[in-house]
């Protein structure tokens, strides 16, 4: 079966099957999100849970985010006028954006470290625990949005990404939306409840 034939093909619900795979995916990551967030809430309810300050990086890293998820919908626009070189650019921005947005992510667990804020173990606080996990998670679900990136990074420099080629595209720009929109919550959420 061809590219083509994949990106044309569609369930009998009119729906491409990819993109309902991706709505499971989305779906799925919210709920378990949906149980950390409340794990996060009920735990934290029961006492002897250590209040500490936020790591700085966390808003500039918030920045970074939603900067990422417009170059990527500039990527998507571009494709839908077949500017590839555009495309290109800012396939790449968003790329660059995301590998900042971990570095970030990793500045910030240095801080909580050098705060003596630490992952499990007998020193660790359920407080800390929970704030490496969120990240983590979202930081691992960004990692696989990158190598999606680098994916359509590839078909884009064989010219395989343009009007009549988009599934590849509108499915990783909903997926980076979607991380995007991801940290915002929890961003938020940590803010207020933190």
């Amino acid at each position: 079966m061809t590219s083509n034939s994949v990106d044309k093909e569609k369930s009998t619900s009119g729906v491409h099957p990819l993109k309902f795979a991706l709505w499971l995916i989305i779906i799925s990551i919210i709920m378990m999100f949906g149980a950390f967030t409340s794990a996060y809430i009920v735990r934290r309810a029961e006492g002897n849970w250590f209040e500490f300050e936020l790591p700085g990086i966390m808003l500039l890293n918030t920045v970074i985010i939603i900067a990422s998820s417009v170059t990527m919908q500039l990527a998507y626009n571009a494709a839908k006028k077949n500017n590839i070189s555009m495309l290109k650019i800012m396939l790449f921005s968003t790329m660059a954006l995301g590998i900042a947005f971990l570095a970030g992510q990793w500045s910030g667990w240095s801080e909580l470290v050098q705060n003596s804020v630490y992952f499990g173990g007998a020193t660790a606080n359920p407080s800390g625990s929970f704030l490496y996990v969120l990240t983590g998670v979202h930081g691992f679900h960004l990692i696989t949005g990158l190598i999606y990136i680098a994916a359509v990074i590839s078909a884009a420099l064989n010219y395989k990404v343009h009007s009549k080629n988009i599934l590849r595209i509108q499915l990783c720009t909903i997926y980076w939306h979607f991380l995007g929109g991801l940290w915002l919550y929890l961003y938020i959420f940590l803010r207020i409840n933190h």
